[in-house]
């Protein structure tokens, strides 16, 4: 071979071998672009913080370009920071739903517990009331009670009989011919000499014989007049012990019992009248019950 064809021929496989390598880098530089655009994230950690590279084919120029590693790793970092944060508020929310729903049940349970502390203080101060209510109702019934028994008591201590142990004889209203007319009084059969006394107190308005102003039929008789302008007569005394114009008290002694006027024995002969004469009694065992005596 001659020095010119040799020559040509050296020339041919060295440009053979440049293509052959420029065609091999352009084939690693595709590979090396596609496996980074795969990987993502993957080759920026496999890469590493030194050197992580981007491949790409400059236009037809086939020179492989280098991305700096810390630009990818910033992306990275974004997209990890980015993705916390998104976990972090979802946790956040679910916390602060959790947190609302558990306070709502908190209130209304203490809602509850306030509404049944509530009801029941209600029902203890109703029962309360009640048996308030109840104890002075019976309290006042008490009372009323021990009032009207007192009054009983001293309506009866005010007004006594007009004698302390009798039998009853002839009563008011009677018919007979021992009277001009019925009965005007009632009897009370005593011996004679038996204590007579007031059946309330008053001031005396009649006393002597002649029926004290009555009429002989009486004899000696006594007649008081009392605060409720009522006036009460005791006849047929053997002895009379007050004068007109004395005050006396209730059970106080004012004659003895006898047997003088218009008589078939020795008792007293008692009237409640609306004035100091005959005629105007009422019936007298009737009145002494309604003042509280026991007759």
């Amino acid at each position: 071979m001659s020095p010119h064809a040799k020559s040509r021929h050296l020339e041919s496989r060295h440009l053979k071998s440049r293509h052959l390598k420029s065609r091999n880098l352009s084939k690693s530089v595709l590979r090396t672009r596609a496996a980074v655009l795969a990987a993502g994230v993957g080759a920026s950690l496999a890469l590493g913080a030194g050197g992580a590279f981007a491949a790409d084919a400059a236009q037809g120029s086939g020179v492989l370009s280098v991305a700096p590693a810390s630009d990818l790793s910033k992306s990275v970092q974004a997209q990890a920071d980015a993705l916390q944060k998104a976990i972090d508020a979802e946790k956040a929310a679910a916390q602060k739903a959790a947190a609302e729903k558990a306070a709502k049940e908190a209130a209304a349970k203490k809602k509850a517990a306030e509404q049944a502390a509530a009801k029941k203080a209600a029902e203890k101060k109703a029962a309360a009331e009640a048996a308030a209510k109840a104890r002075q109702a019976a309290e006042a019934r008490q009372k009323a009670a021990e009032a009207a028994k007192k009054a009983a008591e001293a309506k009866a201590a005010s007004w006594v009989t007009p004698v302390a142990s009798y039998q009853i004889g002839a009563s008011f209203g009677l018919a007979g011919n021992l009277w001009a007319h019925n009965h005007s009084g009632q009897d009370f059969v005593v011996p004679s000499g038996t204590s007579v006394r007031a059946v309330h107190g008053g001031v005396v308005v009649k006393a002597g014989g002649n029926g004290a102003g009555d009429g002989p039929a009486y004899g000696n008789a006594i007649v008081i007049k009392h605060a409720d302008n009522t006036y009460s007569q005791y006849a047929h005394l053997s002895l009379v012990k007050v004068s007109v114009g004395q005050t006396v008290a209730t059970g106080q002694e004012i004659g003895l019992s006898g047997n003088t006027g218009n008589t078939t024995g020795p008792h007293l002969h008692f009237e409640i009248r609306t004035t100091p004469n005959y005629g105007s009694a009422v019936e007298p065992l009737a009145f002494l019950r309604s003042h509280g005596v026991k007759v």
